[in-house]
């Protein structure tokens, strides 16, 4: 008996407790890259600005890696303990505070472990242990990191969405995982050329733009993970959602018209619909 039947062969109840415990800590180190990866990417950013134009100034500090350096209090910069750090458990535990200063720590930092251990779950439960389920949580956690980094900074980084694009085409090529090597490929080409010709579209008729590059390549990844069969209703799905909280925005939060709001987190709740209940979705919206 290998690992997989193994697992497969325990109590239901014993796999996903072991799977939501694992999602728990993917989603703090989740945590940490949508809190680090940003800042890397700025930096790296000003310094390639500066070595283009000749510019001095190279005493701003890197900041740390991914994975080299211990988390730390942003207001005090205590290091945190290894026993401050335990999803969910420790922040309940600290009431939400640093221990050395008293700063209160967001509680999105739960809320994405606790998010993250759910979803993945969810994947288990629907796929099972397989090379489905396995690529679906990689396809999860990736989406559940460029959301986070989106909505602090209206950024999808090419780090995450070009990377998640390629896997979705090779998995599909070796293993036929959700789709056809030939609906990847159109899917991939559909997601980055539909939202490519909207961004001009909107362009040419208002002088604005309406939506980053990162939304083309996003979607460009859900369709070389998916097919370009479920495009329609990831696009459908993401439009729906976005207006909904757009205009829930603008009158409870009174944020302007001008106001921009990012779309990546939109696109990434569709693909993980789409990811497990697209079939059926469109089954149903077939049969009616």
């Amino acid at each position: 008996m290998n690992f997989v039947d193994y697992l497969n062969a325990l109590h239901p109840a014993v796999l996903l407790t072991a799977v939501f415990v694992f999602g728990l800590l993917v989603g703090s180190f989740l945590n940490v890259v949508i809190l680090r990866l940003p800042k890397r990417l700025m930096h790296d950013w000003r310094c390639q600005c500066r070595e283009l134009l000749g510019m001095e100034g190279g005493d701003e500090p890197e900041p740390p890696g991914l994975v080299v350096k211990r988390s730390h209090c942003p207001d005090c910069g205590a290091t945190i303990r290894a026993r401050d750090n335990i999803p969910v458990l420790s922040w309940l535990l600290l009431r939400g505070r640093c221990r050395d200063c008293g700063t209160r720590i967001s509680f999105r930092y739960p809320l994405v472990e606790l998010a993250t251990a759910l979803l993945s779950v969810a994947v288990i439960w629907h796929f099972g242990i397989s090379p489905e389920g396995l690529g679906a949580l990689v396809l999860t956690w990736a989406l559940i990191a460029a959301t986070g980094i989106d909505f602090d900074h209206q950024l999808l980084p090419d780090q995450i969405t070009l990377p998640l694009m390629w896997l979705g085409l090779f998995l599909n090529l070796w293993l036929g995982l959700f789709a056809s090597l030939e609906e990847a490929v159109i899917g991939a080409l559909a997601g980055y050329l539909t939202l490519w010709s909207v961004f001009h579209l909107f362009k040419l008729i208002t002088g604005k733009e309406g939506m980053g590059y990162g939304d083309f390549k996003l979607l460009a990844a859900l369709g070389a993970w998916l097919g370009w069969h479920v495009l329609p209703l990831i696009i459908l799905l993401a439009a729906l959602v976005g207006t909904v909280v757009g205009v829930a925005l603008m009158i409870l939060a009174r944020h302007g018209r001008n106001v921009p709001i990012a779309f990546g987190p939109y696109l990434a709740a569709a693909g993980w619909i789409a990811l497990i209940w697209g079939d059926r979705i469109v089954d149903f919206w077939l049969y009616l």
